[in-house]
């Protein structure tokens, strides 16, 4: 866990993407997780860091959907820098994914349970389309969702969008995880 930590530090602390700073909206992760937890029947007093199970299945909410947010980014970005660094975070993203996937899993049941309510919550509020899966499908492992042509599921920015701000609603510019909204160009769902 401790290099999933690291590598995180990394991408916001140091630079990524070149000189430019790149200024960070407020994050409420109290309340971001509790509306999660809640949503996804885990219970009223969820703590993300309280133990391992509850630190990676707080972490899947945002590593399974970087990768998606990353994949879906390839289309839009047009910058070659952009895109090496952005091919490069999605990699990292997966691999942690992975890991997390993994722990859960060897976890047994109730993780596998835990882990699948906080994918349905997630997938209830991204959209139409049907891209998340659960960590336990059809009796057996789900490490690696992915399309039937196993390809990573991607996500539009608004998609995202609808996740970190907890909500179904268009044209929302905040909430969740970010009260005061995001910064930068695409803000509302």
């Amino acid at each position: 866990m401790r290099e999933v930590a690291e590598n995180e530090l990394a991408k916001f602390y140091r630079r990524t993407l070149g000189d430019q700073a790149v200024p960070r909206p407020e994050i409420d992760f109290d309340s971001g997780f509790a509306a999660v937890a809640k949503a996804a029947g885990l219970g009223e007093d969820f703590d993300p860091f309280g133990n391992e199970m509850n630190f990676v299945l707080g972490g899947m909410l945002f590593e399974d959907v970087g990768v998606t947010a990353y994949a879906g980014a390839a289309t839009v970005l047009q910058s070659k820098e952009f895109v090496a660094a952005a091919a490069g975070i999605l990699a990292v993203e997966a691999y942690h994914m992975g890991m997390a996937r993994s722990t859960l899993y060897r976890k047994g049941e109730a993780a596998w349970k835990a882990a699948n309510a906080v994918s349905d919550a997630r997938d209830k509020i991204d959209g139409s389309d049907d891209k998340d899966q659960g960590l336990h499908m059809d009796g057996r492992a789900n490490i690696v969702p992915s399309t039937p042509d196993g390809i990573a599921f991607t996500r539009t920015p608004k998609e995202v969008l609808r996740i970190v701000y907890l909500t179904d609603k268009e044209g929302s510019t905040k909430g969740g995880f970010y009260p005061n909204g995001m910064n930068g160009t695409i803000k509302s769902t």
